[in-house]
């Protein structure tokens, strides 16, 4: 697997999150993932995020992405992709936008990218 694999899988996930696609995000998500959240700091696991997302008390209204920002490591079976957001997002239909940069960790997992970690960190530059 290369680099544009695991951009290509960080790409998915972010449309995931913009079509609330619960199905996309669990074949996306590795079973023990963990979100660093943006704006609170909590530790959500996975299961709490696919409800949130599929249940749409978390919406993702828009995710811009730099590309120029995007960075990724490649070891044997892990890859991690350092990138810069704008995302526009509605918590129980309280809109907020947040500048980010991120952090995701992903894992080869039966011969695909699975995001194992995410965390993410207001840009407040």
């Amino acid at each position: 697997m290369t680099d544009k694999h695991v951009l290509d899988a960080d790409a998915a996930f972010f449309a995931a999150l913009l079509a609330a696609d619960s199905t996309a995000l669990d074949g996306l998500l590795a079973a023990d993932f963990l979100l660093v959240d943006v704006l609170a700091c909590q530790v959500v696991a996975r299961d709490m995020f696919l409800d949130l997302v599929g249940s749409r008390r978390l919406e993702f209204v828009e995710v811009l992405t730099d590309p120029g920002q995007a960075s990724v490591r490649e070891r044997p079976g892990l890859g991690v992709v350092l990138g810069r957001t704008r995302m526009t997002m509605r918590f129980d239909g309280a809109e907020v936008v947040v500048d980010s940069r991120y952090t995701h960790v992903f894992v080869a997992d039966g011969g695909a990218w699975r995001l194992l970690a995410a965390q993410g960190t207001p840009d407040t530059g």
